[in-house]
């Protein structure tokens, strides 16, 4: 059972500032699946890299419906321990119902906001995040508020999205939806998916923050967009129920959602694998840094 000692009660062009608190949070939920298969390839590497032992103890930033939680649980037990820290309520109720059911023990969950969060028991050995890093408005200021959580010589780990143009299934979408509606031009290190494609304005957030031995290597794959098997159709209905691209579209009206949509299955089409999925090239940052 989970430890109840240790619970504490977009893309490139920014269209909108995520709420991950509200709405956006429960998108990911009620996709959760799909989200966690898009991304699992890269997170299994973070994971490899990683390479968390026995009695360490982590903390879980942006851990989402805790998916990656249960994994580091795994890999320090049985005498380490793991907390996992996101800012939406519904995705820390998901994760925590799944620990339970899970039967993993060493384990919590915290509903915060990362910048200002402040956790018991510290400080902690290691923090890790896939894809949780990049929506903080004032990055410095949170990345020093989870240095002073980590012991001196504790070591972060992080997933963070390279830069759009070797994102095709970015790419390819913001296209589509560019073709259908007016979409602001890109703010270069703005909070979302990409703010840190500039490694260079990452290594000055570190540095900022009191990090140091910034280290990077490059992960490049296919990422089935929609989830494992999934046909052009479904990846559609992902993209728009799940993703800001369908949420502009819906705002824009029915027959401008209807021409897109039918523009992005032909491009979907196009990446589709019969058993595999839409298969679309993804290249992701891995990186450490010490306290």
């Amino acid at each position: 059972m989970a430890n109840d000692s240790m619970d504490q009660g977009q893309q490139p062009e920014q269209l909108k500032t995520e709420d991950w608190a509200g709405g956006q949070g429960l998108k990911w939920l009620a996709n959760l699946s799909l989200f966690e298969e898009m991304i699992a390839p890269i997170g299994d590497a973070l994971l490899a890299r990683a390479d968390y032992h026995a009695g360490e103890t982590v903390i879980d930033l942006g851990c989402g419906g805790g998916a990656t939680t249960l994994a580091i649980a795994e890999a320090v037990a049985p005498t380490g321990k793991v907390i996992g820290v996101d800012i939406s309520p519904d995705l820390i109720g998901a994760a925590r119902e799944r620990a339970e059911k899970s039967g993993a023990s060493h384990i919590g969950f915290t509903c915060a906001d990362a910048s200002t969060v402040q956790l018991p028991d510290g400080p902690y050995d290691r923090l890790f995040s896939r894809f949780g890093s990049m929506f903080f408005e004032g990055p410095v200021s949170a990345f020093s508020n989870l240095r002073g959580l980590i012991r001196e010589g504790g070591r972060i780990d992080m997933a963070i999205w390279g830069p759009p143009r070797d994102n095709l299934w970015m790419m390819e979408m913001m296209g589509v939806l560019r073709n259908h509606v007016e979409v602001p031009p890109a703010v270069p290190r703005a909070p979302g998916p990409f703010a840190f494609e500039d490694l260079e304005y990452f290594a000055e957030v570190m540095d900022g923050s009191g990090f140091r031995d910034v280290d990077v290597a490059a992960y490049e794959g296919l990422q089935p967009v929609g989830g494992v098997g999934a046909t052009p159709d479904k990846a559609v209905a992902f993209a728009f129920s799940a993703m800001a691209f369908g949420r502009v579209l819906d705002e824009a009206g029915d027959a401008v959602a209807a021409a897109a949509s039918k523009e992005l299955h032909d491009v979907f089409a196009r990446h589709h694998v019969p058993g595999e999925g839409v298969m679309m090239t993804g290249k992701a940052w891995l990186v450490s840094a010490i306290a």
